[in-house]
Parts: C-alpha cells; sequence; structure tokens
C-alpha cells in the first residue's frame, strides 16, 4: 500500500496481457467480438492487429488502484478510450499505470491523477478516479 499524501508519488505498475487473457475475458465477460481474437477480422476493420478490451484494460487500473490504497473503496473510476493496446501473437502487450496522489474534496473523497500507457503511448485519457480513503 503507498501512502496517500497528496502529491506523493504512485509506483507504477505494468500489467501484461496476453491473447490467451483475451480469451479468458471474452468468456468472463460475454463480449465475444473477433476484434479481440481474430488477427484477420481487425486488420480487416483498420485496426493494426487484435487489441485488448478496453473495459479490461481499464479494469487494470481498478487492480492498481486497489494495490495502492489497500483495497479501498472506489467511488468513481473512468477513461476515454484513446488508442488500442494491441495484443501480439506471441508475448504481450505491457499496460502501465502511474500517477500521483490528488487532494481531498469536500466529501473526503481522494482523486489519483493517472496516466496509463503502452510502450509511452496514452490508451486511456481523462481517467478519472476517486476514492475514500
Amino acid at each position: 500500500m503507498t501512502t496517500l499524501s497528496p502529491g506523493a508519488a504512485l509506483e507504477p505498475l505494468t500489467f501484461e496481457i496476453t491473447r490467451a487473457d483475451l480469451v479468458a475475458y471474452a468468456a468472463a465477460s460475454g463480449d465475444h467480438n473477433p476484434i479481440h481474437q481474430d488477427e484477420e477480422i481487425a486488420l480487416a476493420v483498420g485496426l493494426p492487429g487484435v487489441i485488448a478490451h478496453g473495459m479490461y484494460t481499464l479494469a487494470l487500473v481498478g487492480r492498481a488502484v486497489g494495490a495502492w490504497t489497500g483495497d479501498a473503496e472506489v467511488v468513481e473510476l473512468g477513461a476515454k478510450f484513446v488508442a488500442p493496446v494491441v495484443v501480439p501473437a506471441s508475448g504481450a502487450a505491457r499496460v502501465t499505470v502511474a500517477g500521483t496522489v490528488g487532494e481531498r474534496n469536500d466529501d473526503g473523497l481522494l482523486a489519483l491523477a493517472l496516466q496509463i500507457t503502452v510502450d509511452g503511448t496514452k490508451v486511456l485519457g481523462a481517467p478519472k478516479v476517486l476514492v475514500r480513503a
């Protein structure tokens, strides 16, 4: 767990996503869109390859928040999907979640200012995280 003082840096956490993870996520979520498993279809619709589910990527942000806050209550979690997370046929995509602790609001909720990247490219924009910690 990280010290949650305003301005404190949150140690970057990196999560690997493999094609097997995408298959498991599709089974668990019911999202069987072929762009998440079939290279040919992903390329045919103009994507650079098979991509991770956006909600799976956002769930990794939730995992990072839980690790940093000792599983504090997450009151709000959201972001815009700004770039696809391309998952190679072998190996893994590496999603890094980093940031700083913001200020407490009038309701006592703590904001976290985050950056979510793959190989230095922002994949989630305008992330908003509020925790009760």
